[in-house]
């Protein structure tokens, strides 16, 4: 099961925390994500360990793959299909991460219970 989350007190709290929440987020995020895809190796620990291990690096790769996994669910649950992967690696590219939170997690949640 898959909970909705609020994307502007996300943001506040990635904010107030100086990142920490943002880590939580990446990772349940991710989780969500795989689960409404029905990809269960799609997890959050292993990607937030991967783009630990490479740098940074593996987080353009994580970016382009969230938004697939949200497409397939969207495809899934019969709503259009958003393909925002490019959009995503984009904005992580010009250091707009959160944006990229932001936007995933609205589709995410369109398709919570």
């Amino acid at each position: 099961m898959v909970n909705k989350r609020g994307v502007a007190a996300a943001i506040i709290l990635s904010f107030i925390t100086c990142g920490i929440y943002a880590i939580y987020w990446f990772i349940v995020m991710t989780e969500d994500a795989g689960k409404l895809s029905g990809d269960r190796d799609f997890t959050g620990g292993k990607h937030f360990l991967l783009v630990l291990v490479t740098c940074g690096i593996w987080n353009y790769i994580w970016a382009y793959q969230l938004g697939k996994h949200i497409d397939e669910a969207q495809r899934q649950h019969g709503l259009p299909v958003s393909n925002n992967s490019t959009l995503y690696v984009v904005l992580n590219i010009f250091g707009l991460g959160i944006v990229t939170y932001a936007l995933a997690q609205a589709d995410i949640n369109r398709m919570a219970a």
